[in-house]
């Protein structure tokens, strides 16, 4: 009578360990993937913080919190790095983050990352322009432009319009600038020819038919 039930108590004993152990894996990651959305939250909540602060540094140094393991929204690490960088002046390291991120963007998430970038591309022109430098900023607007008009259908918005539209102007004025004036061609040197020679004839009649001294030349 004993024996039986010892043995089936080790049995459920052993299948208890048995179900522990073939569970324990789960757990462990299920820990981890908790711990890891808990960690991105607290990132992402402190790069928020860090920017409405003005603390650009922060921001950056939050996003790159973001980036071990993230396997969830591994666009944001990059958009959000970049937002900081390009808010500090750091035009160049924040183009990079924001192509980072528009690579690892899917779908919709490609629309805050595509203006970003635009906007900062549009930067680099106009720093461009300001050093005098109208070759690298007319190729950083039409950077900016290209980034927009690539946009998925489903990121057309008033925002995205404006930016097309601003970047439109200032390549057209940036050729309206470097377009020559117009040359005359051999009709309008004949014609204006003419006029001169009838011009000095005219002068030369009055001159004949009046008192020199009251002739006064003046534009005609």
């Amino acid at each position: 009578m004993t024996d039986p039930l010892l043995r089936a108590n080790r049995r459920r004993r052993l299948a208890r360990r048995i179900a522990l152990i073939a569970s324990a894996p789960l757990v462990i990651v299920a820990l981890l993937v908790c711990g890891k959305l808990l960690s991105m939250y607290a990132f992402a909540n402190q790069a928020i913080s860090s920017y409405a602060a003005g603390d650009y540094p922060g921001t950056v140094s939050a996003a790159r919190g973001q980036e071990p393991f993230n396997y969830f929204e591994p666009y944001k690490a990059p958009f959000n790095r970049g937002v900081g960088l390009a808010d500090a002046g750091e035009l160049d390291a924040a183009r990079l983050a924001f192509e980072e991120a528009l690579a690892l963007a899917t779908g919709m998430e490609e629309c805050p990352v595509r203006v970003n970038l635009s906007i900062v591309w549009e930067r680099i022109g106009d720093a461009a322009e300001q050093r005098g430098d109208a070759v690298t900023a007319t190729q950083a607007w039409q950077e900016a432009l290209i980034v927009v008009q690539e946009a998925p259908a489903d990121c057309q918005s008033e925002e995205l319009s404006d930016q097309r539209e601003d970047l439109s102007d200032k390549l057209r004025g940036r050729d309206d600038e470097e377009e020559p004036a117009p040359t005359p061609d051999q009709d309008q040197l004949d014609e204006l020819q003419d006029q001169l020679d009838q011009g000095a004839e005219d002068r030369d009649d009055q001159n004949e038919g009046g008192d020199g001294d009251e002739w006064t030349d003046r534009p005609w």
